[in-house]
């Protein structure tokens, strides 16, 4: 059982000092995730790695099995998650290589399943903090402690992809005041919220998009160049994260659906409680 899951690359999970390593394969109702789960310890931490894009970054942000990822990491016992990813820059400010603690969202995906409650049951889930606060605090001590240069807080534009975004929509994203740019975080911190994780994102900046008219316009050579460079400042900041997390959880990740389902008990198909037995179990 491993309280801590973090979904990234998959040569995160080559830590020094990592030991018991083993490789989980993962059945869910929704689907096989993204790779096998690959679990292993730090002292007496253990966690829980799962390759977003599978091995061999083989698929697309926009067919990620989200769900599957989600519920797969739920089912090991994972109660934070740990999500590292690379994004653009959409301020002068904060530059390539850089890191970025996102504290809000701006959904512009357009063909992702965002939610496990369908087919009979309706949830509502508060989603004004789209990620954990606690947990993100966490990340930000961590990074600091690394010594990497660190933003706290600002607005992550989720964009379907998996092209790059035009220099107006850039524009565009600019002027609602956002900080960075991504393709990953959603559907992941809606589905980590409805099932009760404490989620939180470590952005890896690798380019300035395309706003930027004195720099190189974002491209695949330059994002994997700067992505590798910053891997092992992923590594460090993990290790440091994981041993920062101790005790009960305060935030209000872990209860987040104990008023939200609002369809009536009698009238949930069977199916679907048994489908969702993992994560409203407790609530029926």
């Amino acid at each position: 059982m491993a309280k801590i899951g973090i979904i990234g690359g998959s040569g995160l999970y080559e830590m020094d000092g990592l030991t018991d390593v083993r490789e989980a394969s993962v059945s869910t109702p929704f689907g096989d995730p993204s790779d096998a789960i690959v679990t292993g310890k730090l002292g007496e931490i253990e966690l829980a790695f799962l390759p977003r894009h599978g091995r061999g970054h083989r698929i697309s942000p926009s067919e990620l099995p989200v769900r599957a990822n989600i519920y797969a990491l739920k089912s090991l016992g994972v109660q934070w998650v740990i999500s590292v990813s690379a994004v653009g820059s959409l301020r002068a400010d904060i530059k390539p290589l850089h890191l970025v603690i996102p504290d809000q969202l701006i959904d512009r995906t357009k063909r992702r399943v965002d939610t496990f409650f369908e087919g009979g049951i309706v949830a509502h889930c508060a989603f004004a903090e789209p990620f954990c606060p606690q947990l993100s605090d966490i990340l930000c001590q961590a990074a600091q402690k690394t010594r990497a240069t660190v933003h706290k807080g600002g607005t992550y534009v989720a964009i379907e992809g998996p092209q790059f975004s035009t220099k107006a929509e850039s524009a565009l994203y600019r002027s609602w005041g956002a900080s960075i740019v991504g393709m990953t975080a959603l559907p992941e911190a809606r589905l980590a919220r409805e099932a009760e994780l404490c989620y939180a994102t470590l952005a890896s900046v690798t380019d300035y998009d395309c706003w930027h008219e004195s720099e190189e316009s974002v491209s695949i050579q330059m994002i994997v160049s700067n992505l590798l460079r910053n891997v092992a400042a992923a590594k460090k900041i993990v290790r440091h994260a994981a041993q920062a997390i101790q005790g009960e959880r305060q935030c209000a990740c872990a209860s987040a659906l104990e008023n939200a389902i609002i369809t009536a008990r009698e009238r949930i198909p069977p199916e679907v409680k048994e489908r969702l037995q993992l994560l409203i179990g407790k609530y029926l």
